[in-house]
């Protein structure tokens, strides 16, 4: 009988929790560079699109470099529900911090970060083309591989001495 109170106060709690309405609060609707992203060209700036229209002051978009030094260049645009930060050039291979306070009409702050990687181009570098080999002169360096394998031949042989004895003072005990 407690069991089936203990039920009911469950299902009418679930109940109660999907009919309430969310709240309408402001969300992110997208990034660039997208977050979690990785990049090869150094982007001349972050854009952040939030689902509410942003107010014209107030709000803050920081980019830090993998070792924390801030990158943005403290500009910021606003067009509506799009706000964008200019970057400075990015040099520094790694993983870059997009952190954002961000202020909508009637609105608590839209506080968060992301991160994103840049990996600068690899270049190629010209190799040195293998040296050839003439037949007849292949040395070759199996020391480890020999040493292993006598180590494994005494093993076998201990082994086999291990049984024999073992089998003869059973055959000794009958």
């Amino acid at each position: 009988m407690k069991l089936r109170s203990v039920t009911r106060v469950i299902a009418v709690l679930g109940i109660l929790a999907l009919s309430v309405a969310p709240a309408s609060s402001n969300t992110l609707v997208s990034t660039s560079p997208i977050a979690g992203a990785t990049i090869k060209t150094s982007p001349s700036a972050i854009t952040i699109t939030t689902e509410l229209p942003l107010l014209e002051g107030g709000n803050e978009i920081v980019v830090t470099d993998p070792s924390g030094a801030r990158v943005d260049d403290g500009t910021l645009t606003l067009v509506d529900n799009e706000i964008v930060a200019g970057v400075k050039a990015l040099t520094v291979p790694g993983l870059y911090k997009v952190t954002y306070s961000l202020i909508a009409v009637n609105d608590v702050p839209l506080n968060g970060s992301y991160t994103f990687s840049f990996s600068t181009p690899i270049l190629e570098t010209p190799t040195a083309a293998p040296e050839p080999t003439t037949p007849g002169k292949v040395t070759t360096n199996n020391t480890g591989t020999d040493i292993f394998v006598i180590a494994l031949l005494l093993l076998s042989v201990l082994v086999t001495v291990g049984l024999a004895l073992y089998a003869r003072r059973l055959y000794r005990g009958r």
